[in-house]
């Protein structure tokens, strides 16, 4: 742990003069840190039991030693403390969650202790990394929205076992790694799981941030894990030349419902169905932002038929609704150097007749609209 010397101490350090050498003189600000990564599998193959007992050495002397997110006393953690996050499960494993939580249950800070809980998951097809990027087809479609909504039932089960043993949910669980992972792009190293993101994905990406909304009360973080050049991320780069992912436009598409207040919605559209799979066919969340307005997103699972939903909101008179929608004529058009735009968000309006609004939702889309009163 010593980045944790070089980066947030003020005192002239060893590793705290290196730092000011390379150019930072003020020590950093760290407000999470990971006590391990997957400690079940890629990082370290251990039981729970075991990583217990690790997690008990470092949740007792991590620390993070910058003065502004201290306090006087050592062993009272200030209001601005660095958040020490724990590993959670593997996959549908439970033992994880449960051996942290009963751990930590009763824990004195003063000895060890943890804010948060880690969970990972991805939605990977039939076999990871083999599921086509491009050129893929509806069964490959409605088999990511299927995994993809698997999130809900993962979180709902490992949040059970949190409220038994903090039930005042004081821990958080943070989902720091969800996505889609997919065939690495041709002629790159599949070490670096680079991948191509479409329409498809930014449909996932909403779905996952819908999910995580309805549960806001235990995700208190849910941070896409790649941002540029791997996996689902938002930004593809090639030398000088950068893209911008169907993903990165639904991230900004969906900047209003950060530290908005959830309001709780229900969508009568039906379902979409393809294969034996059948799942509602629009997925929605509402919000009153911290300005006061209310702001809905709407995603139209369908990949083939469109939706008009009327829409009201009880003691609101809505006039109209304004804001984007992200869609193509292709469910796995992507957008490339050359043709960098090709799914971008387009603006879209829709007027209110006797208090109700109409909104058109396009097959295969992501709709985020404010309500005007």
């Amino acid at each position: 742990m010593s980045f944790l010397a070089i980066g947030t101490t003020d005192q002239p350090t060893t590793l705290g003069k290196q730092r000011a050498a390379n150019g930072h003189k003020a020590p950093y600000r760290v407000k999470y840190l990971g006590i391990g990564n997957e400690s079940w599998g890629c990082g370290e193959v251990m039981s729970s039991g075991g990583y217990v007992e690790r997690l008990k050495l470092y949740g007792t002397f991590v620390h993070n030693l910058n003065p502004a997110q201290g306090s006087p006393v050592r062993w009272v953690r200030g209001p601005q403390a660095m958040q020490r996050i724990a590993v959670g499960p593997e996959d549908d494993k439970t033992e994880y969650t449960e051996a942290v939580m009963k751990a930590s249950l009763g824990s004195a800070p003063w000895r060890w202790g943890i804010e948060g809980l880690s969970l990972h998951k991805y939605a990977m097809g039939s076999t990871p990394m083999t599921s086509p990027a491009t050129g893929f087809g509806e069964k490959e479609y409605a088999t990511f929205v299927k995994q993809t909504l698997d999130m809900d039932t993962q979180i709902v089960t490992n949040s059970a076992i949190m409220d038994k043993y903090d039930p005042k949910k004081n821990i958080a669980l943070v989902v720091d790694e969800w996505g889609v992972w997919l065939k690495p792009l041709p002629n790159t190293n599949p070490r670096f799981l680079k991948q191509q993101n479409s329409l498809r994905d930014a449909i996932m990406a909403s779905l996952n941030l819908n999910i995580f909304a309805r549960h806001a009360d235990r995700v208190r973080m849910a941070n896409i894990a790649q941002m540029v050049n791997v996996l689902q991320s938002m930004i593809l780069t090639d030398g000088a030349k950068i893209v911008l992912t169907p993903t990165y436009h639904v991230y900004r598409m969906y900047v209003p419902f950060q530290d908005a207040k959830f309001i709780p919605i229900q969508i009568e559209a039906g379902d979409y169905s393809f294969n034996g799979m059948s799942v509602g066919k629009i997925d929605a969340i509402a919000a009153r932002a911290t300005d006061g307005r209310i702001w809905v997103a709407l995603t139209n699972l369908d990949p083939n038929i469109a939706s008009d939903i009327t829409t009201s909101v009880q003691g609101v008179s809505v006039k109209e609704a304004v804001g984007e929608v992200l869609t193509a004529p292709h469910v796995d058009a992507v957008n490339t150097f050359d043709d960098p735009k090709v799914i971008s968000p387009q603006p879209v309006t829709a007027h209110a007749t006797n208090g109700k609004l109409v909104i058109h939702l396009p097959a295969k889309s992501v709709t985020i609209v404010r309500l005007e009163q």
